[in-house]
């Protein structure tokens, strides 16, 4: 657990050298300690570049540092930025220096971190270094700053009920299942993207699981295919959730119920998205014999299912997906980082037109139009990243070889409709960096560990929807006239949200990330 200093755990007094200055926010004692009373470490990350600036010394911030523990309790770590902007440091928070620092100074990984702060850059600190992020904003918090939070509490006392919340939700319930318990059926039909961000779940069901039949539809299909833990894919569109929807046909149907019978489940475990249903399957899932079904639902289930969860507004997807396994007796084992992850074994060989690793892959297209990075903001990127010397790969599907084109023209290698997904990942994983909208890719490159810039257009909450645990810097207008809209047609002419993004922010935001110098 890690914590911003001034704002967040004391007062903010601009470049304090003096102890008795310190003032507590309210409830901080309190919420710290029902941390430490959870089993969590704690450490601090603050910038302090009053010492660069000769406004205290050393001694001072030494003597202001130990009246924060007397009056807050002990830390496990305190990680110090002494250094002035113009430094252009590694640890100076927006940069994730200090947030990596604490993590291994913890004895963990910074993609299992949580930092809660009051500003920006505390946001962006967490993200570039893969930490989930809590904003308390003061007032001197800009409100494009908190648009831009993937989480944002009411104070630290909220905060930390935030924290605690979302540790709980996929905790081990007493009756949590021991291994062996037989085939069970998991369900996430939708695009691949979704089926990406429901493997930590899935995973899940299959440590407890003798053997694991994954139903998916067809845009989820290779995806489905690449996930640990599956031993088996069935393949179905279902009318309730896939887009354009298909006719519901009742032969159609009753082939389902079959299929759905001779897998034999010994129980069945439906995830679906925030704004799915999961009873329509449920139905047929009864139909077809399965004695257990447990599933995520808001509307009454009667005797659909056994085991009705609920999850809070804004819980980021994987964690979802989390919480209905672990509700279901299916906790994610303690030695399984909660990340996605991909069977890289079945991945192919890039292509050679590739090149070598380390470029980086810009993908501009996306089957949500909402989604898409424009074309002219994309071309530009091209030509500002390539005269930085970085080498740029586009992406893209078989129906945007027109797209890729147009913007490889600029000094990329065109890969558009030359990669299907297993094929995409191969030349994901070798990247330095992707440029990405929030679509499918974003969730791959999150799944092999490689840095997003996420130009990430506001319709979906980015804290539910946007890369989970994988360095990440977020660029785009969050407080867009299309926030939370769920749009899938931009519904403001120009593309407000991501048009006005410069490349050269782009170039800045891989920099953050390590790629180009």
């Amino acid at each position: 657990m890690l914590l911003d200093r001034d704002g967040t755990l004391v007062e903010d007094v601009p470049y304090n050298g003096d102890p008795e200055k310190v003032r507590p926010v309210p409830g901080a004692r309190e919420a710290l300690d029902r941390l430490r009373a959870a089993g969590l470490r704690l450490a601090v990350v603050t910038n302090q570049s009053g010492l660069a600036r000769g406004y205290f010394t050393a001694h001072d911030l030494r003597r202001v540092n130990a009246r924060v523990e007397e009056l807050l309790g002990p830390f496990d770590d305190w990680q110090i930025c002494p250094h002035a902007e113009s430094d252009r440091c590694a640890c100076r928070k927006p940069a994730p220096g200090m947030v990596h620092a604490a993590a291994r100074a913890l004895g963990t990984t910074a993609s299992r971190c949580v930092l809660i702060g009051d500003i920006g850059a505390d946001m962006a600190a967490a993200a570039a270094a893969g930490a989930a992020a809590v904003m308390v904003p003061t007032p001197a918090t800009r409100d494009a700053e908190v648009a831009a939070a993937p989480t944002v509490a009411a104070d630290l006392p909220d905060a930390v009920d935030t924290v605690l919340a979302r540790m709980r939700l996929v905790a081990a319930p007493d009756t949590a299942r021991r291994p062996g318990r037989g085939t069970v059926l998991v369900v996430r039909s939708d695009a691949a993207g979704d089926v990406l961000v429901t493997g930590p779940g899935i995973r899940a069901v299959a440590a407890g699981a003798e053997r694991v039949v994954l139903l998916c539809g067809p845009r989820g299909r290779a995806a489905a295919d690449l996930l640990p833990g599956v031993d088996e894919v069935v393949e179905c569109p279902l009318p309730w959730i896939d887009a354009p929807a298909p006719p519901v046909d009742p032969d159609d149907m009753r082939a389902l119920t079959d299929r759905l019978a001779a897998v034999r489940a010994d129980e069945a475990v439906v995830f679906t998205s925030f704004h799915q249903s999961p009873l329509p399957l449920a139905l047929l899932l009864r139909l077809a014999g399965v004695p257990r079904i447990s599933a995520i639902s808001d509307d009454y289930p009667g005797a659909l299912l056994d085991v009705r969860h609920r999850v809070p507004v804004g819980v980021p997807e994987p964690e979802r997906a989390l919480s209905l396994a672990a509700a279901a007796g299916y906790p994610l084992p303690a030695d399984d980082d909660p990340g996605l992850r991909l069977r890289t074994d079945r991945l192919p060989p890039a292509p050679a037109a590739a090149g070598s690793p380390g470029y980086v892959v810009l993908h501009p297209g996306s089957s949500v139009e909402t989604r898409a990075c424009p074309v002219e903001l994309a071309t530009r990127m091209v030509r500002v990243l390539g005269a930085a010397g970085l080498r740029v790969v586009v992406t893209g599907g078989p129906d945007e070889r027109e797209l890729t084109a147009r913007v490889a023209a600029a000094g990329g290698v065109d890969l558009g409709g030359r990669t299907g997904l297993d094929e995409l990942a191969a030349v994901i994983a070798r990247a330095g960096a992707l440029v990405v909208g929030n679509t499918g890719p974003a969730h791959l490159a999150a799944a092999l560990g490689v840095p997003v810039v996420s130009l990430f257009a506001p319709t979906v909450p980015f804290g539910q929807w946007g890369p989970y645990r994988v360095p990440t810097v977020r660029l785009g207008d969050a407080a867009a006239p299309c926030r939370d809209t769920r749009a899938t047609t931009c519904p403001v002419p120009g593309h407000p949200c991501l048009s006005a993004v410069e490349p050269g922010r782009v170039l800045e935001a891989l920099r953050l990330l390590g790629v180009g110098g």
